[in-house]
């Protein structure tokens, strides 16, 4: 069987230095491999923080915003892609981080309700929503 696993999250975004910007100041990533896809006029950048993350943003000219929930559970409503999903050591101290960064709180710190791991939500300059949780374990 062939190995699998999970390699980067592409975001379509607005404008992208700013987003990139953004990312790398609020989540202490770095710019790496830019790109460009010059017959539908693509052009996009990944951020990494070396350890496995990877945020690729994509922006076209004249792309429009898709979804725009000002929550989880609102964005639970529409089928497709909804968020990206953090794992943190202190998930307060994080979403303090962000918020101070620009980003706009979605649901504040709390427990979760899987147990023994807290959570929050918040929406990154352009709306995209962001999940962090201080879950100790694997997913099971």
């Amino acid at each position: 069987m062939q190995s699998i696993h999970f390699d980067h999250v592409g975001l379509n975004v607005a404008d992208l230095d700013a987003q990139a910007a953004w990312y790398e100041h609020a989540l202490g990533l770095r710019r790496t491999h830019p790109f460009s896809v010059p017959p539908i006029e693509m052009t996009g950048i990944f951020l990494i923080d070396g350890k496995g993350i990877a945020i690729e943003l994509v922006h076209r000219p004249d792309n429009h915003a898709g979804m725009d929930a000002p929550n989880p559970a609102v964005a639970a409503l529409t089928r497709g892609y909804g968020h990206i999903c953090l794992r943190v050591d202190d998930v307060d101290e994080f979403y303090a981080r962000l918020t101070e960064a620009g980003a706009e709180s979605a649901m504040a710190p709390q427990d979760s309700p899987e147990p023994g791991v807290r959570f929050a939500w918040v929406r990154d300059p352009e709306g995209n929503l962001i999940e962090f949780h201080d879950r100790k374990t694997p997913v099971i």
